[in-house]
């Protein structure tokens, strides 16, 4: 047997089967591209502020670990999210961390993951990674609404521990029926996570309603605010849940230029509050003109993205017509059942989304 052989073997014989029949996630490379594929904010900050967020880390001191409680910035995260005073805060890095922690405190493998889809690929793969199993239940065809029947009918079957409802939903841009989320929740036998990852977008939060029930989380991130670099998402709940995923913390998870950094972005919130409402209009704008382009199926979106279903066929040859015109977004095709012939576009800068109509057009004028 040759080395490499060996270190196959190996493998084989130590590393997890769920683990060796998953593919690792894949970035594509930007280089000179207008990236319109992972929903961030594009607008930088500006000059004068820039350089006062400099000035801010030249207080900070490298050398020394940072606040292992991130305590002044969960103060600070909580007055900008108006996250109700019962309520405890658990901090990631991303919000991908914290639907780790959810699984590594709540996994095994008689345990199971509940969400609909198409939805965030996360839910599927740290299910995978924490040794639970994971099961999704269609959205509803035409529009990809809540399947409220099916979702309570696979509670019964299923009795998960947890439930992902992405509110709005990821690739889809809806945000879900609030009278199907509640049939969810309350008939939801372990927790149930609303992750509000688009929240700034959507203008509606079910943070109030953590009152409500003991068994509810919601997650947030920072990242479509403008402050995707930082890695910081937030997860509210129930100080008797946040004690427990706690545990499973590693020390020190947000660094000390994070945190100093997202503190003195919340102090200048107004800023990113203008550029949401910057990119709300701009959506408005590239869902009428996508709309009005015969053959295209454009879904309505309340997050900082629109999904929009090409001619039969031509999914992947329009996305490659785009990457050679300089433009980058999300192809959708191949990645889920309902999402044949699916591009999922960002919402850019005018001059951006001004581009993208310029090279779609083309793009379907040649395919």
């Amino acid at each position: 047997m040759s080395r490499a052989e060996g270190r196959e073997a190996l493998i084989r014989r130590l590393v997890r089967p769920e683990v060796q029949g998953m593919q690792a996630y894949h970035v594509p490379p930007a280089t000179g591209m207008v990236k319109l594929d992972a929903m961030e904010n594009p607008y930088p900050w500006p000059g004068d502020l820039r350089d006062a967020w400099l000035r801010r880390l030249g207080d900070v001191h490298a050398n020394r670990y940072p606040d292992p409680t991130a305590g002044a910035l969960k103060e600070r995260l909580r007055r900008e999210a108006d996250i109700p005073e019962s309520a405890e805060l658990l901090l990631g890095n991303g919000s991908d961390e914290l639907i780790q922690l959810l699984g590594l405190a709540l996994g095994g493998a008689d345990r199971t993951v509940l969400a609909p889809g198409p939805g965030f690929v996360m839910y599927r793969l740290i299910a995978g990674f924490t040794g639970m199993a994971f099961r999704e239940v269609p959205l509803l065809e035409g529009d990809f609404a809540l399947d409220q029947g099916a979702m309570l009918a696979a509670i019964t079957q299923h009795q998960p521990a947890l439930i992902y409802l992405a509110y709005p939903n990821n690739p889809t841009g809806n945000a879900f029926d609030d009278t199907a989320m509640r049939a969810v929740i309350e008939a939801a036998p372990g927790l149930v996570v609303v992750d509000e990852a688009y929240e700034p977008f959507c203008g509606r939060s079910w943070m109030g309603a953590l009152a409500d029930y003991d068994h509810l989380l919601v997650m947030r991130t920072v990242s479509k605010m403008g402050l995707a670099g930082l890695r910081l998402g937030y997860l509210a709940g129930h100080q008797e849940w946040c004690e427990q995923f706690e545990k499973c913390r590693l020390p020190y998870n947000i660094n000390v230029l994070t945190q100093a950094s997202a503190a003195f972005a919340l102090d200048h919130a107004d800023v990113l509050r203008r550029q949401t409402e910057a990119l709300k209009a701009e959506r408005g704008r590239l869902a009428d003109a996508l709309g009005d382009r015969p053959g295209l199926t454009v879904w309505p979106s309340d997050a900082n993205f629109i999904t929009f279903r090409t001619p039969p066929g031509r999914a992947g040859a329009v996305h490659a017509s785009l990457r050679e015109q300089g433009v980058l977004i999300k192809c959708l095709d191949g990645s889920h059942p309902m999402l044949g012939d699916c591009l999922r576009v960002t919402v850019g800068t005018p001059d951006e989304n001004t581009r993208f109509l310029g090279a779609l057009a083309t793009a379907l004028a040649h395919v």
